[in-house]
């Protein structure tokens, strides 16, 4: 479904008015060091209706507030006067509130029932223009639109690509530990418009997003025995993968869609097997007498990472995407499984088991690097923002599973802002 929003980029005028041309940011969030302070910045209401105003500035502040990385401040401290997008702001009480930076914007519906939002980050300090744009849409799609605003705030003052305006699937989990109902679920990053993809008479497990669609693999569970499906989540319309003897699970897509890697089990053994879905064969790449799954494509698609216990206990195992050069990258103490490659390349997380305790953890592609980002009775399952900065994991305390966020430095941990029961999240790439 296309989403219908549409940004343009603003030069020095901005519905006609005059403002400083744009300068060099003076205030930048360096995302590498070990213990960044969060910003505080100014999200006043926009200018404009007075519901969706509201609604826009709501969401862009939960956003940026959620990241870690910056600290809206209490509107109350704010000053009186009505911010008009068109001026410059006086930065003078901007900077009496300690405010950072300044987040000014307008609502307009036009006769047609049409939305545009524009919107201008300021530096306080310097005085200047960091950043000016203008999103088209319909109204409905506000939220969208205040995510979008979000990712560019994010974009301009870490320099990295944000993550807002994503979604996430999972299997959401209800009832008691005898009786779970696991039903596959897909919900924006923040928590908001849950909506169920499956009805619950059978059992979810390792959703997937695809990274070039807005389609989601993933394993449905009977008393007959197990199904991988393909499904979009905007359609609904759902195929089944392929019937395997035994047991089939871990489905994940390749890079460009056009190929699931999974395992299944045969004959008492479990390996790890890729279908092109064009001709829906299936490629055996394992062979070992070894449990071989949770595999899963690097960025680029030459290699697969996946957990095998070849070697007397679960670890990583990195091999070409036709299954060669099979090597070993995780040697420390305990047990490592659901590997999972950053949308950089940069690095693969994983869950590791050592003791009585779990981690959610991090390793450069060959193994060196490894840091323990989380630490907790059950830690499991991560999965990557599309900015390769911020993980999302299923944490249990011994009161059912729920979802969490890390990031890559380990300190910003935090429960995600869906606080029901869930596992196996997998986040989606930057919506289109």
């Amino acid at each position: 479904m296309r989403s219908w929003i549409k940004a343009l980029a603003i030069g020095l005028a901005l519905m006609g008015g005059a403002v400083a041309g744009p300068a060099a940011a003076e205030i930048v969030i360096n995302v590498d060091q070990g213990a960044t302070q969060p910003l505080p910045i100014a999200v006043p209401v926009f200018k404009g209706p007075a519901a969706a105003a509201t609604q826009i500035q709501q969401v862009i502040a939960a956003d940026l507030a959620r990241s870690g990385l910056f600290r809206p401040l209490d509107q109350a401290t704010f000053p009186a006067a009505t911010l008009d997008v068109n001026a410059p702001p006086v930065f003078d009480s901007w900077k009496a509130i300690s405010a950072q930076g300044l987040l000014t914007g307008q609502v307009t519906i036009d006769n047609d029932g049409h939305m545009r939002v524009d919107f201008r980050l300021w530096d306080v300090y310097a005085g200047d223009q960091l950043l000016g744009l203008q999103f088209s849409s319909n109204p409905d799609n506000w939220r969208r639109v205040a995510h979008k605003i979000a990712d560019a705030v994010y974009e301009k003052l870490t320099g990295e690509q944000g993550y807002f305006d994503t979604k996430v699937v999972f299997a959401a989990e209800s009832g008691t530990r005898g009786k779970m109902v696991r039903r596959l679920q897909v919900m924006d990053q923040d928590g908001a418009n849950p909506v169920y993809l499956t009805d619950g008479s059978y059992q979810v497990f390792f959703p997937h997003f695809s990274g070039s669609t807005q389609e989601v693999t993933y394993m449905a569970l009977r008393p007959t025995g197990s199904t991988v499906y393909l499904l979009n989540t905007a359609t609904r319309r759902q195929e089944a993968l392929g019937h395997f003897p035994g047991m089939v699970f871990a489905p994940r897509f390749s890079p460009d869609g056009g190929k699931v890697v999974f395992s299944a089990e045969k004959d008492g053994n479990t390996d790890v097997y890729v279908m092109n879905l064009a001709s829906r064969q299936a490629t055996r790449l394992t062979t070992d007498p070894g449990i071989d799954t949770s595999p899963g494509f690097s960025p680029d698609g030459a290699q697969i990472a996946f957990n095998s216990d070849r070697g007397g206990s679960p670890q990583v195992y990195v091999m070409n995407a036709d299954g060669a050069n099979v090597h070993r990258i995780s040697f420390g103490s305990g047990r490592y499984t659901t590997p999972v490659w950053s949308p950089n390349g940069k690095w693969i997380a994983f869950t590791k088991q050592e003791g009585s305790e779990f981690h959610i953890g991090i390793m450069k592609p060959d193994g060196s690097g490894e840091k323990l980002l989380t630490t907790s009775y059950l830690d499991e399952g991560p999965t990557w923002a599309p900015n390769s900065r911020v993980l999302m994991f299923a944490r249990d305390t011994g009161y059912g599973s729920h979802l969490w966020t890390v990031d890559i430095s380990g300190r910003l941990l935090a429960p995600a802002a869906y606080n029901l029961g869930a596992s196996d999240p997998s986040w989606s790439a930057l919506l289109p």
